[in-house]
């Protein structure tokens, strides 16, 4: 295990004299909002001996500069919208060190599709300024309103988009990157393609805070499509429904949005708005989202969409106001967060899999006697379920829950997907990606931190520990 140096006074007057003693954080109360992130296991919640916010690339290399001569850990977070400890301090120790400051959009550029922003702009936000200029980020996770662009490179963010555009990955040209020794150094490059070395920006992006900081970002953006169309459908069997995603794609049917709800997701929005949803009482949602370059396109890819849905068993298929049908999954994350979920999971596989997973996580549900509601990006084969503990013991709820992961485990990985597909591996996973993982891949990861990070001061202890 690595030992690391506290936080002193001499640290911390050395962190002051690079960020100003505004910017350095010591006091308790101001440190608690750092100890934790979204989720559900506070166990693993603790505060960091302090907290430091930059406000410009030089004042983060001065730091990593510091943290590595007097070798103490550096955390770096975005707006703390994470939910498997990733942005958190663990038995190590050490600073977080917070983007908030760094929040300006550099530039917009309209004739040739690129934006320039630092990592704490919040995700939402550039998106409505791309909006105003016609022009739209397609980088969408859930968290949008909340989550920091930094942060969703640091975990390769997903989302709704994602079965169109990709993930955060695919929307970056370059990251301006602080190395752990304190280099600034540009990866990447607006350019279309690249066979100059190792693409390491690549490395960079979805590698937890763990190999280096983004402070800038050169981000693609695309024309806003001239028409959309949004599309619920409601079906009373769940697998009918996650069975056209895979009819969707043999009919070649190109979707910008294709998510799932199951009936217990509709009804917990149900309770949370206390309004009545469509098809509550035994339905689950098919919502997709259709984008075109004329109406006359787009209400013909609707047509489409209507005849395969209603022969995989739609029980009915509404065409309507985008505000309207997307509601209740726009606001299930807090609607399920206000009723208590203690445990979440994140699995990916092969979209044409999606529909077979939910069946057999369902059964390993009944037999470890454990209830769940599930959510997916399901033209992405991702799906997130809330397990729920309901009336059960402490003890009881840590056996089912084990038993029911340990069984869901084998059968993602059987089905060729992996445990996380947006919400990365942070502290709390990392002992099942060792368990599931190559140890020759695994090898390969450490000897890439080594590399880079020789002293293991960024964010030790998260996605796997080093020796």
């Amino acid at each position: 295990m690595p030992v690391y140096n506290r936080i002193d006074e001499d640290i911390i007057t050395a962190l002051k004299a690079v960020v100003g003693d505004k910017y350095v954080l010591t006091d308790p109360e101001r440190l608690a909002p750092y100890e934790k992130d979204e989720s559900a296991n506070t166990a693993c919640y603790r505060q960091p001996e302090a907290v430091v916010l930059p406000a410009r690339t030089e004042e983060v290399a001065a730091i990593m500069r510091l943290a590595n001569n007097r070798k103490f850990p550096v955390i770096p977070r975005g707006a703390g919208t994470g939910l498997e400890a990733g942005a958190i301090v663990n038995e190590y120790g050490g600073i977080v060190l917070s983007f908030e400051r760094m929040n300006a959009i550099l530039e917009i550029n309209e004739e040739n599709l690129y934006a320039v922003v630092e990592p704490g702009v919040i995700t939402a936000r550039l998106q409505a300024e791309a909006e105003k200029k016609g022009l739209l980020y397609a980088g969408d996770p859930c968290s949008g309103g909340s989550c920091f662009i930094g942060g969703n490179a640091a975990t390769n963010a997903g989302g709704n988009r994602a079965v169109k555009y990709g993930t955060t990955r695919d929307q970056i040209y370059a990251v301006e990157v602080v190395t752990p020794g304190g280099d600034i150094v540009e990866l990447g490059g607006r350019v279309k393609k690249m066979t100059t070395g190792y693409a390491l920006e690549k490395v960079i992006i979805g590698s937890e805070g763990t190999l280096g900081i983004i402070t800038k970002l050169t981000l693609k953006l695309v024309p806003l499509p001239l028409h959309s169309a949004h599309i619920l459908a409601v079906f009373e069997d769940a697998d009918k429904a996650l069975f056209t995603v895979n009819a969707l794609q043999r009919a070649r049917v190109e979707v910008t949005c294709l998510e799932f709800m199951d009936n217990e997701c509709i009804r917990v929005a149900e309770r949370f708005t206390g309004e009545k949803q469509v098809g509550s009482e035994r339905g689950n949602y098919i919502i997709i989202q259709v984008d075109g370059k004329s109406e006359d396109e787009t209400d013909g890819v609707c047509v489409t969409v209507d005849e395969i849905c209603r022969a995989q068993g739609a029980a009915e298929v509404f065409i309507g106001n985008a505000e309207k049908i997307w509601y209740s999954r726009k606001i299930f994350s807090e609607a399920s967060g206000a009723e208590g979920v203690v445990a979440m999971e994140d699995f990916v596989v092969p979209p044409d899999c999606i529909a077979v997973l939910l069946r057999e996580l369902q059964v390993i549900g009944k037999d470890a006697g454990l209830a769940f509601r599930s959510v997916s990006h399901a033209g992405d084969g991702n799906i997130h379920l809330d397990v729920l503990k309901e009336r059960l013991s402490q003890e009881v709820w840590e056996e089912r829950l084990g038993a029911f992961e340990s069984a869901a485990y084998d059968v993602v990985y059987r089905l060729g997907g992996k445990i996380s597909g947006e919400h990365g591996i942070g502290g709390l996973r990392k002992d099942i990606m060792k368990r599931y993982t190559s140890p020759v891949e695994l090898q390969l990861m450490k000897a890439l931190k080594k590399a880079w990070d020789p002293n293991l001061i960024l964010n030790p202890g998260k996605i796997f520990d080093v020796d």
